[in-house]
């Protein structure tokens, strides 16, 4: 199957031929732009070596309908086809250097946009009443939550969605570091999803990244009487230049927001939960809890 939403080989004999993967979004014209560059590249340097199709789809043992898609810019190549198309066509480096290019359009564009603010962000402020928020999943975790939706996505989808969550977790690893603030719903870390087995390796995880010194975890208990998020989820992003970015279904309908009077309610929002909820050192102690009984 596809790996991070690129172009598949399947094994079929001596030859691997396409399955259905990952086209490039329609609406992502940068991804279009670049995916387009890369197949021409690879279609006018096959020619000036001389190769049909159909000897080139043979040489990088690859079938013929999936050359022809990368070639007219309709397929996201992987990193191992520009290394084999490299070797074929003697390019010296040339073609396998593209890797970079379309390592950044592998991934859907509303996930890009969303890691590119958060990879400038110096504060994030994120409340999510449905599930343990995406930063915080585990791959393994993640691929329990999307094998679950419905209609059911391709193999290769849920596979694309996991490698765009790996890739955000780079926000963990900056220096300097963001502050991270989360307020996870208790509910959330008390459902099995996938197995008992992933729930522990999850809850595991929570307790790790809440010891790192840039990270706050609060859990939100179902006993409480008075709940400032039942609107929805919310998401506040705060940049170094003083400016911010926030997100709620409550509010413009879910589309990101700088209008200073819908941030302050986002933030209030976020403000009061944070309040309603346990402390840092309060929800560790519920976690490892949970954790003793899952």
């Amino acid at each position: 199957m596809s790996v991070n939403g690129e172009a598949v080989r399947v094994e079929t004999g001596t030859e691997q031929t396409d399955e259905p993967g990952w086209e490039v979004d329609p609406d992502d014209d940068w991804a279009l732009a670049v995916v387009a560059t890369v197949g021409r590249q690879l279609r006018l340097r096959r020619e000036a070596a001389g190769m049909r199709v159909g000897e080139f789809a043979v040489a990088v043992g690859y079938g013929e309908d999936l050359v022809y898609k990368i070639e007219a810019g309709k397929r996201i190549p992987r990193p191992e086809y520009l290394d084999t198309a490299d070797e074929v066509l003697d390019a010296k480096g040339l073609i396998a250097a593209m890797r970079e290019d379309v390592k950044k359009v592998r991934y859907p564009k509303k996930v890009r946009d969303l890691a590119q603010m958060e990879a400038r962000a110096v504060e994030l402020q994120l409340y999510d009443p449905l599930n343990i928020h995406g930063l915080l999943q585990t791959p393994d975790y993640a691929r329990g939550l999307l094998l679950m939706r419905r209609p059911a996505y391709p193999a290769d989808e849920v596979e694309r969605f996991i490698s765009a969550r790996v890739a955000r977790k780079a926000v963990f690893e900056r220096d300097p570091a963001p502050e991270l603030s989360f307020v996870l719903e208790e509910w959330t870390l008390r459902r099995p999803l996938g197995g008992k087995e992933r729930l522990r390796q999850q809850l595991e995880h929570l307790l790790e990244v809440g010891q790192l010194r840039n990270v706050e975890l609060q859990v939100m208990p179902m006993e409480r009487e008075e709940h400032a998020g039942l609107a929805g989820g919310i998401e506040v992003l705060k940049f170094e230049d003083g400016s911010m970015v926030g997100r709620s279904p409550a509010v413009a309908n879910g589309r990101p927001v700088s209008e200073p009077r819908q941030l302050r309610i986002l933030e209030l929002r976020y403000g009061i939960i944070r309040a309603q909820a346990l402390t840092p050192r309060e929800s560790a102690s519920f976690i490892e809890q949970l954790l003793g009984e899952t």
